[in-house]
């Protein structure tokens, strides 16, 4: 059973009580993520999530960790374009623990200078890292290019020079602002006491703000080319498109349209290009929505000389499937995102974070029926009409690697057109 309720200061705490199993997932979603940021702190809501747990007033960083574990519990943070979440995952009686160290986390951060430091260059690892791999770094470069000159477009991680450069008391300062109690969902999915919790948090959370002062931030799709030559054994290149927000009429017909073309071993992409062809050993479609906005795209590695085919042949896939969609490959897809959405159901984590995005984006939680539902109402006349729409704009084309045989820019935006 799921309830929802809004406190006074403005956090929502959502619980989706499972009274058969024995743990609980509990989590701290507050919407602050890259897409907020100005360009001279780019990268400051990653370090402050990996700051976090590097000591409060009352607990050492070693402290942190000890706690979890010792009870045999999980800890773990991400950072992304539109949020950034602290969860746990531990037995049932073990949630006063778990709650205890999120608020610490939250409000007492000590952020001291040598830590922050430290895990300045554990960033820069980081970032070096995935630059050094290129099925990670064309992502960042396809993004870059997709959505220049804004926030939106920017690297997560940031950049070293620009995490170099964010002093002490600019995070702090970031985090007092930015980790307002307006913007905090806490949501949890376990063996756990939609009441308890509540009150729990009312009497851990006191010393948030209550509201953040932020720019708008909007998102501007541009698209165009990205091409790097470098010496690798193979050429990695997303292709992709302007795509449509999770709000957008069309939002479930472009997954459905996505699984069909690169969403598994029987989709069009896999089959036609890796399984007939054997131009590649990773192809696939993926989306990325948002609240505002989303995009659609490829990803393929593949060899110097493959690539010549490969795009011609990727092109024709998007072009044709309007016109070529069988009931099968509808219903298939169907199946695949109907059993996604039970699977999801099994794991209390996958269901504290859902359920958190859901209402950040929705205010509401939509239920498993209802989703499934929305899945099975997709039909062939809105599929062609999402594909119509997805790929009559403006590609973007990211490569890396040895790119001499990738053909250029504008022979692609041709081959797209109908």
């Amino acid at each position: 059973m799921v309830q929802i309720t809004k406190l006074d200061s403005g956090i929502q705490v959502v619980t989706d009580t499972m009274s058969d199993v024995e743990t609980v997932s509990l989590g701290f979603w507050v919407s602050v993520g890259s897409r907020f940021e100005e360009e001279n702190i780019n990268g400051i809501s990653h370090l402050l999530e990996h700051m976090a747990f590097k000591g409060t007033k009352t607990r050492t960083a070693l402290q942190i960790a000890e706690q979890i574990e010792d009870v045999g519990g999980i800890i773990n943070a991400y950072t992304s374009r539109d949020v950034t979440a602290y969860y746990v995952k531990v037995l049932k009686q073990d949630v006063p623990l778990a709650l205890s160290i999120l608020a610490d986390i939250f409000q007492n951060s000590t952020m001291i200078e040598d830590e922050l430091i430290k895990e300045k260059e554990v960033i820069i690892q980081e970032i070096g890292q995935t630059y050094d791999s290129p099925d990670e770094a064309v992502f960042e470069y396809y993004h870059e290019t997709a959505y220049p000159n804004q926030a939106f477009g920017r690297s997560i991680l940031g950049t070293a020079d620009k995490v170099r450069s964010i002093s002490r008391q600019t995070l702090l300062d970031y985090m007092r602002e930015e980790y307002a109690a307006q913007r905090l969902i806490v949501s949890a999915a376990g063996n756990i006491d939609h009441a308890y919790l509540v009150d729990a948090i009312q009497k851990a959370l006191t010393n948030l703000k209550l509201t953040g002062k932020r720019k708008s931030q909007l998102t501007r799709y541009k698209g165009g080319e990205y091409r790097e030559n470098k010496k690798n054994e193979q050429v990695n290149l997303v292709l992709g498109f302007d795509g449509l927000s999770y709000n957008h009429e069309l939002y479930y017909s472009q997954s459905i349209l996505t699984t069909i073309l690169g969403g598994g071993m029987s989709s069009r992409l896999f089959q036609e290009i890796r399984e007939k062809r054997g131009l590649v050993y990773a192809i696939y479609a993926f989306t990325s929505s948002y609240a505002d906005s989303g995009n659609f795209g490829i990803f393929a590695g593949t060899g110097e000389k493959q690539v010549s085919e490969l795009l011609p042949v990727v092109c024709d896939e998007l072009l044709n499937v309007s016109n070529t969609l069988t009931e099968a490959e509808i219903n298939r897809a169907k199946a695949q995102l109907r059993a996604h959405v039970l699977m999801k159901q099994e794991s209390t984590s996958a269901r504290a974070e859902g359920n958190a995005r859901k209402l950040a984006i929705y205010n509401r939680i939509i239920s498993p029926a209802e989703t499934i539902e929305n899945i099975n109402q997709v039909d062939k006349a809105s599929l062609i009409k999402t594909a119509n729409l997805l790929f009559s704009g403006k590609p973007t084309l990211a490569t890396l690697g040895p790119v001499s045989h990738v053909i250029g820019y504008e022979k692609l935006v041709d081959m797209l057109k109908r």
